[in-house]
């Protein structure tokens, strides 16, 4: 069988935004020794990338104020991208004098959402993205750029493949060696990111693209899967099932780190991660943020953790053949 369902180790590589786009909807600050060891958790788990903080202002999103102490701080592994959301050019600054391997650049491809998100319309984030792409290649570090929306708006509603995809184009033509399509609000459905994985891949077969998606509306495995069976095999996942996005009503968080791990092992693909080492990291997040995670495998455990029966099951036992006597 050579389908989805059969992984036949095919490599698929999960990046980790849990310590970004997770921790920045917080309303506790996590202190930073602890953002840190969570860091280094997740290299020593097998991690291949992390997006381990942003360099945005501290007024704007005072969870992620230690951003410098952060990256500076954290042990890296010969095997792991540390990445981190850069809104301008002096973040960019900010990220690059903390030895930041990847810059990670947002926009949106809604104009509305855009707006709301970002306070300038595309046009004027775009202007201000391109001085920072040619900062980073100046400094030799990669870029990816992140597009919201690109599988739906919450206020303008369906985007435009095409619409997208000229986006995409515009960023190619500057050089970015990578760009995440961001269903930043959980609108995506299977059939729809089949289709636009699709198009995106055989357009720019040379472009490393990374699919993010949110679990808002229970779709979120479902349009992994959907990607990976149109040939995607990088994705954005976050620690616990934290996240979610202050211009969409009823956001919940990005897909789960631990859980998307885990069914992908189960079903043959190859991610690199230890996953009960994961799952340790996981199991820390609820005594640092001062609530429950949405993830299940951290509370459930794996598909084969087995328990025993109850502490009566031999009399329970013997009661049941005795029926038979």
């Amino acid at each position: 069988m050579n389908s989805v369902w059969n992984g036949a180790g095919r490599r698929i590589e999960l990046c980790d935004v849990g310590m970004r786009d997770g921790l920045q909807m917080e309303c506790q600050f996590v202190p930073t020794e602890d953002k840190i060891a969570l860091v280094n958790a997740l290299s020593a788990a097998g991690l291949p990338k992390i997006e381990v903080t942003s360099f945005t202002s501290p007024t704007a999103i005072p969870a992620l104020r230690d951003a410098e102490i952060v990256m500076r701080e954290i042990e890296r592994g010969p095997d792991t991208v540390y990445t981190a959301l850069v809104p301008n050019a002096r973040g960019a600054e900010r990220a690059i004098e903390a030895r930041t391997d990847e810059l990670n650049l947002v926009m949106s491809v809604s104009e509305t959402h855009n707006l709301c998100n970002l306070r300038m319309t595309r046009a004027q984030s775009f202007a201000a993205l391109s001085m920072v792409i040619a900062m980073a290649q100046d400094a030799r570090v990669a870029v990816n750029v992140s597009l919201s929306c690109v599988f739906g708006c919450p206020m303008e509603g369906d985007v435009l493949q095409e619409e997208a995809f000229a986006w995409v184009q515009r960023f190619a033509d500057l050089g970015v060696q990578g760009v995440t399509l961001c269903d930043t609000t959980g609108m995506a459905y299977p059939t729809q990111v089949a289709q636009l994985t699709a198009g995106a891949l055989a357009r720019w077969p040379g472009m490393a693209f990374t699919l993010h998606f949110h679990n808002t509306r229970g779709m979120g495995l479902a349009n992994v899967l959907a990607a990976i069976d149109a040939g995607a095999s990088r994705f954005d996942a976050s620690l616990g099932g934290l996240g979610g996005c202050p211009y969409a009503p009823g956001a919940s968080g990005n897909v789960c780190t631990e859980e998307v791990a885990h069914a992908l092992q189960l079903m043959g693909y190859g991610t690199g991660i230890d996953l009960p080492a994961l799952l340790a990291v996981a199991r820390r997040l609820p005594a640092l943020i001062g609530h429950d995670i949405p993830g299940q495998i951290a509370k459930a455990g794996q598909r084969l953790d087995l328990h025993p029966a109850s502490a009566d099951f031999e009399a329970i036992r013997e009661r049941a053949l005795a029926r038979n006597t």
